[in-house]
């Protein structure tokens, strides 16, 4: 057990340099492509024939398929808070690339969030040992889960079609809540799939379970609801802002989410 966390620390620290520096690239492919067109916050999708915003794509998925392979060695409590390594990587690239400086209170913000994430990383929790994907699907249809998934759905409708159009280019909670709710069902899903793989490379396959599709659609769907909310955070606000920002919101759905689905409290 302390060798697979240890790997799943060191994919997890990997896969944040990769996504904070993703974060810098792509902003610098939103700014280009809205100065030639549509702006993604107002809609826009000119981003995709930039290459540079192609290249920090790129460079997320290296990052997030890292964090992928971490989830499937640890505890998602101890992988998700060492994200708040990509926070120091954004800060600093942004201060230097995109010109955006980070003030002292936005300091001392990202200081509280690597302390934080360190006092979780050194008290996870161990999870239950899982042998196929029916026991992860039982996890998945609990009342309690079912309820806090419903409510997240819930939630993220109001603020995709009532808060968007009238608080979206002025409040950053509405996008950053939007791609963090979403990011906490992603995490569940992504989890279960790399169980359901390393369960399959073990010998017990596991891709004629229904289930497992059924987990790989709904990390498909957050997943691309996340990276267009977030695109439009990057494009209309501050990267040193919304970075931890995310991070921090995220972060606490993420551990709250486990600890319902998991029992890992």
């Amino acid at each position: 057990m302390y060798s697979a966390n240890l790997t799943g620390f060191g994919l997890a620290v990997a896969s944040s340099a990769f996504i904070g520096s993703s974060f810098i690239i792509k902003k610098k492919g939103l700014q280009k492509a809205g100065a030639s067109g549509t702006r993604a916050s107002s809609g826009g999708y000119g981003y995709l024939r930039q290459p540079l915003w192609w290249i920090g794509m790129v460079t997320m998925i290296v990052g997030e398929f890292a964090n992928f392979v971490a989830y499937i060695y640890a505890p998602a409590v101890l992988v998700t808070p060492l994200g708040a390594l990509s926070i120091i990587v954004s800060a600093v690239l942004a201060h230097f690339i995109l010109k955006e400086k980070l003030k002292k209170l936005g300091v001392l913000g990202c200081l509280l969030c690597i302390v934080g994430s360190v006092v979780i990383v050194l008290h996870a929790p161990r999870e239950h040992d899982l042998n196929s994907v029916d026991e992860i699907w039982a996890l998945a249809t609990q009342p309690a889960f079912l309820l806090y998934t419903a409510s997240a759905v819930a939630i993220t409708l109001v603020l995709v079609l009532y808060c968007e159009p009238r608080y979206g280019r002025t409040n950053i909670m509405v996008y950053i809540g939007v791609c963090s709710i979403f990011g906490s069902l992603t995490v569940m899903s992504i989890k279960a799939i790399g169980i359901a793989i390393k369960l399959t490379l073990e010998g017990s396959n596991q891709a004629a379970n229904f289930q497992t599709w059924v987990f790989v659609m709904v990390s498909v769907t957050c997943i691309i609801t996340q990276l267009n909310y977030l695109n439009k955070a990057l494009d209309t606000f501050n990267t040193a802002v919304v970075s931890p920002i995310y991070y921090a919101m995220f972060t606490s759905l993420t551990i709250l989410a486990s600890a319902i689905m998991f029992k890992v409290f």
